[in-house]
């Protein structure tokens, strides 16, 4: 196989089969160019092992977005991002990240040509984000849907309320969710130490309120578990259920790091390098220690049984090897083809499980 060839054919993966096709077209023009294109860009560089294809193809969208006047550029290389397995949340963040860089004009321009990738393809934009005033810090909430009833999601701590983006989109039109970060995690990062249970709670209450929820089925993720039922538990009248997402205890003295993702996501999931994983990686990477360890020490001094009379479910994944005694007195729901971070790996089946709730 030639250059030529070797180009064609990488320009044809990341691009569905439509690169060649336009490459046709200039040879028709102008060989010269058609050949670059070809034989330097995509056969000499863009093959290449040691940057992934998903990597070179972010790095070339950043970079037309940056120079300019390469809207038709950019018209080719941001779906080739996508099917090179860039994540639509990543390629309008890229165009944030140019602002401060090359100025709002380029950054603009480049979110539009975005956008209209992704409206062509029925890709979501990310979720609604409204900020809320607690009693000593601000945080951030995702939101969906309508109504004074719905999901109150809490995350685990060494993660925050992006991971439940994916089942927040694969509820119900309608379905009303909303996701804070907690204390020590995401937006709030650098939040006073919560100094009991108590102040937890009212964070969630201040949330509701904040948000229009006047009643909700509370979900909670691994080691939040306990604040759940301490929610349930203190204002009863304001919590339908209880569902515990892979629940497990508190874990104790170091922050945990990327390696401690191997026993939490399946290794499929990890292989694929799916977005589910790059999140998580990336938030363990970025964990605050003191805010993490703050957080959990309020967690693990919490009981794990009881929230009055509210109704309490456990949901795991299929190889989830973390769930411990202290839960095995509830009902469990299996979802399949998940481990541990179910609301990652398996978004809609859960989602179909909580549809229920309220």
């Amino acid at each position: 196989m030639n250059r030529a060839e070797i180009g064609r054919r990488e320009f044809g993966r990341a691009t569905s089969g439509k690169g060649p096709v336009a490459t046709g077209r200039v040879r028709e023009a102008s060989p010269v160019l058609a050949a670059g294109v070809e034989e330097f860009i995509f056969a000499d560089v863009f093959s290449r092992s040691g940057l992934p294809a998903r990597e070179r193809e972010l790095l070339t969208v950043a970079v037309l977005a940056t120079i300019g006047g390469a809207d038709n550029q950019l018209g080719v290389h941001v779906p080739a991002a996508l099917e090179c397995g860039a994540d639509a949340e990543e390629l309008i963040q890229l165009c944030e990240q140019i602002a401060p860089y090359a100025g709002f004009p380029r950054a603009l321009n480049a979110l539009r040509a975005v956008r209209a990738v992704l409206e062509e393809r029925g890709l979501p934009l990310p979720l609604p984000v409204v900020e809320v005033a607690l009693a000593d810090h601000q945080t951030l909430a995702a939101e969906v849907g309508d109504g004074a009833e719905g999901l109150l999601l809490l995350h685990a701590p060494e993660l925050d309320r992006r991971m439940w983006r994916d089942l927040m989109r694969a509820l119900p039109d309608g379905r009303r969710a909303v996701a804070p970060d907690l204390r020590g995690a995401g937006a709030a990062v650098g939040a006073p130490a919560p100094g009991d249970a108590g102040v937890l709670v009212a964070d969630m209450c201040s949330v509701m309120d904040a948000t229009g929820l006047a009643r909700a089925a509370v979900v909670s993720q691994g080691a939040t578990a306990p604040l759940a039922l301490a929610l349930a538990a203190a204002v009863p009248e304001r919590v339908i259920a209880v569902t515990l997402v892979g629940p497990r205890a508190a874990l104790s003295g170091t922050a945990p790091g990327t390696a401690q993702l191997a026993g939490e996501l399946r290794p499929v999931t990890l292989a694929t390098d799916a977005w589910g994983a790059r999140y998580a990686r990336d938030r363990y990477a970025r964990l605050d220690p003191e805010g993490w360890g703050a957080l959990t020490a309020v967690l693990a001094g919490l009981p794990t049984q009881g929230a009055g009379g509210t109704l309490q479910m456990v949901v795991v994944g299929e190889d989830d090897r973390t769930l411990g005694s202290d839960w095995t007195g509830f009902p469990v729901t299996e979802v399949p083809d998940a481990g541990h971070l179910v609301p990652l790996e398996a978004p809609g089946p859960l989602a179909a499980v909580l549809a229920g709730l309220s």
